[in-house]
């Protein structure tokens, strides 16, 4: 016999040993706390899969052309909102800029001219010194200039839109997840550079079957448990009114607020947890289930005696701290509320015996 079927069987004698033996002991019930057993209705939970997503994410293209001559974040850095991503040279749009000032400086002193040329006709043509045609002239020539120092704050303010794009700016807060350039680089207008998400408004994406549709669109609220136990309550739930030509599954989004909640990651598996209609049930403190190995059991009072009750337990309600029995109870049974207690109490009674 090889060495690991000999662990395996000294492992199956010692189990069947100490089960016996817990089994066989049974202790008087009359000062062990117990708990009658009742139905009660308890909803049924139903449990899907769901993929956290950003709601919010953006690709940042370049909207002016330049050589790119500082980087300041990189991917999987978190960037603050209005933060500088990156400068790319400006020369060309500084002269711009400056060009664009002195047109509407140029367009400004003429327009001064043109008004005031035609304040001084308006005067002088009701008395006839001025022709007709002189005075409509002037008048032309007032439109014109005004219409021209408007032209040039729209080129001035062009101009320094474009001088501003030469250093790239987060729009909102969040994770970078993608560069698409290098220091160095000369880039052209709508070339891609950054990509990230927004960490504060994320969703859970999961599918149902189509059997399920109707009663999660009814639910008011549904809990989202996260990978280290945390759970966030969301009452902003999407059901898609048609259903994937493949799967024939309806996708669901649920909005959640990771604004008070670390370590939430896109891409992440987690459970989405959606309250069915109640059930009857036989609900017992999770104090009152002894696990040995693989054996569940209660301890069960039987007229002035405790046994070993063996069950099969279902869900778990960590909030209230009690699980379901599925098989191995009755409503009506008594059992010890703290298994633990009674083990060590009875213990130590046998071993004053």
């Amino acid at each position: 016999m090889s060495r690991l079927s000999n662990n395996l069987f000294f492992g199956t004698i010692l189990a069947t040993t100490v089960l016996a033996t817990i089994v066989s002991y049974t202790a008087q019930a009359s000062d062990v706390a117990t708990l009658k057993l009742v139905y009660s209705e308890q909803y049924q939970p139903r449990i899907y899969d769901a993929k956290i997503e950003a709601i919010k994410a953006a690709t940042i293209s370049a909207q002016t052309s330049g050589r790119i001559i500082n980087i300041h974040f990189d991917v999987n850095d978190l960037v603050p909102q209005g933060a500088a991503l990156l400068e790319i040279t400006n020369k060309e749009q500084g002269a711009g800029y400056a060009g664009a000032e002195a047109d509407l400086a140029k367009a400004e002193a003429l327009n001064s001219e043109a008004q005031a040329q035609y304040l001084r006709y308006k005067t002088l043509f009701p008395k006839g010194a001025i022709s007709k045609g002189a005075m409509d002239e002037a008048t032309a020539k007032a439109k014109s200039s005004k219409q021209a120092v408007s032209a040039a704050q729209a080129q001035l303010i062009k101009a320094k839109e474009s001088l501003n794009y030469t250093v790239v700016s987060a729009p909102f807060s969040g994770r970078m997840t993608q560069r698409f350039i290098e220091q160095g680089e000369t880039i052209s207008y709508g070339q891609a550079l950054f990509s990230g998400y927004d960490t504060q408004h994320l969703r859970a994406v999961f599918q149902i079957p189509q059997q399920d549709v109707d009663q999660v669109q009814k639910q008011e609220q549904v809990s989202v448990q996260l990978f280290n136990g945390d759970e966030i309550i969301s009452n902003e739930i999407n059901v898609y009114q048609f259903a994937d030509p493949l799967t024939h599954q309806h996708q669901v989004r649920v909005n959640i607020d990771a604004s008070n909640i670390e370590d939430v990651i896109v891409g992440q598996w987690i459970k989405v947890i959606v309250n069915f209609p109640s059930r009857t049930s036989l609900m017992i403190p999770l104090s009152a289930i002894h696990q040995v190995s693989d054996l569940t059991s209660v301890y069960r009072q039987m007229a002035d005696k405790i046994v070993l009750n063996q069950v099969r337990i279902g869900r778990v309600d960590h909030q209230n701290n009690t699980a379901e029995v599925l098989s191995g109870l009755m409503e009506g049974d008594e059992i010890v509320i703290d298994a633990g207690r009674y083990l060590i109490q009875s213990s130590a009674a046998k071993g004053q015996e």
